[in-house]
């Protein structure tokens, strides 16, 4: 491979940007998606804890950086979100956000189905159907921003500490 193709195979292509028509659509359902969470009455630092813990499993840098902003906005403590990654060990979140913490885990790895049941089966005793399928949206919605920003290889851009 000469330098030309080998420069060629690492530029990534920004899925979003290539084809705008696609993310326009996506960005749509999102803006859907938020307003089916508004009217179930998700509490906004729900939804961004459900796009982070999904972004955490995803690996999605991108999107870990914008939804931490958002959900600092929206009320969110840092020590919830420190350790979000492991919510099952700690005390600090209430049982509906511990139903929508599992149920966007099995919402994103669908393959896992003992994850599935368990996780449904905890939405249904702590969130209304409304929640449960706004939740579902989220975690849905973001799982494809997740795979357009990995793909793409968003950067993260910031100041780094001294």
């Amino acid at each position: 491979m000469n330098g030309t193709e080998a420069e060629r195979t690492k530029k990534r292509v920004y899925v979003d940007k290539q084809s705008p028509e696609a993310y326009k659509a996506l960005t749509a359902t999102a803006e859907a998606v938020r307003t089916v969470a508004q009217e179930a009455g998700l509490h906004r630092t729900l939804v961004e804890l459900v796009n982070l813990r999904v972004s955490q499993i995803n690996g999605c840098a991108y999107c870990l950086d914008v939804h931490t902003r958002a959900a600092l906005r929206a009320g969110e403590t840092t020590q919830r979100l420190g350790v979000l990654a492991a919510w099952r060990d700690t005390e600090v979140f209430t049982a509906q956000e511990r139903a929508a913490l599992a149920l966007a885990e099995a919402t994103t790895h669908p393959a896992d189905a003992a994850l599935q049941e368990d996780a449904y089966a905890m939405a249904r005793l702590t969130l209304s159907d409304d929640e449960t399928a706004a939740v579902i949206w989220v975690a849905v919605t973001i799982n494809a921003f997740n795979r357009v920003s990995i793909m793409s290889k968003h950067p993260v851009r910031g100041v780094p500490r001294q």
